[in-house]
């Protein structure tokens, strides 16, 4: 018999994705952190990432450039980012920084969302989620050798 795509790894993974980014939205409204889970994750990025343009952070959080730049123009104009002009492989682009209102931004939420994720890991063993995160490290490797992703 056929396995159904409900039966299948890659559905579960989407399953367990979208549970996480609902958790975090809900987190993220219930402190009113003013900036969503997407726009977090920029600056996560930009936090332990330096000199990035919008083509480098989108490949980072796999989103296509019209959407990072969207991100990004959110961002910017809530303060929490600027960009400024530099030259990278000959060519001018535009650097991302985060800003200090930025990276004040970026604190606070990971202060009230780890609670939340950790409460949810510690019910799991610390042997299965390193585990699991091997797994998962190892099947993103084997999808990249069989994508072709234009960002």
């Amino acid at each position: 018999m056929k396995e159904h795509y409900t039966d299948t790894i890659f559905y579960q993974i989407e399953l367990t994705a979208k549970y996480c980014k609902m958790l975090g939205a809900q987190v993220f409204e219930q402190y009113k952190t003013g900036i969503s889970v997407e726009e977090y994750t920029v600056l996560d990025t930009l936090l332990f990432h330096i000199e990035l343009c919008q083509r480098d952070l989108a490949k980072l959080i796999l989103k296509d450039r019209a959407n990072t730049g969207k991100l990004l123009d959110g961002l910017e104009k809530k303060g929490l980012v600027s960009r400024k002009l530099a030259i990278k492989n000959n060519r001018p682009v535009k650097i991302i920084e985060i800003t200090e209102e930025g990276i004040k931004k970026a604190q606070y939420a990971a202060e009230k969302i780890h609670p939340h994720y950790m409460q949810i890991k510690e019910r799991i063993a610390k042997s299965d989620i390193a585990k699991v995160g091997g797994l998962l490290k190892e099947l993103r490797t084997v999808l990249s050798d069989s994508l072709q992703i234009h960002i």
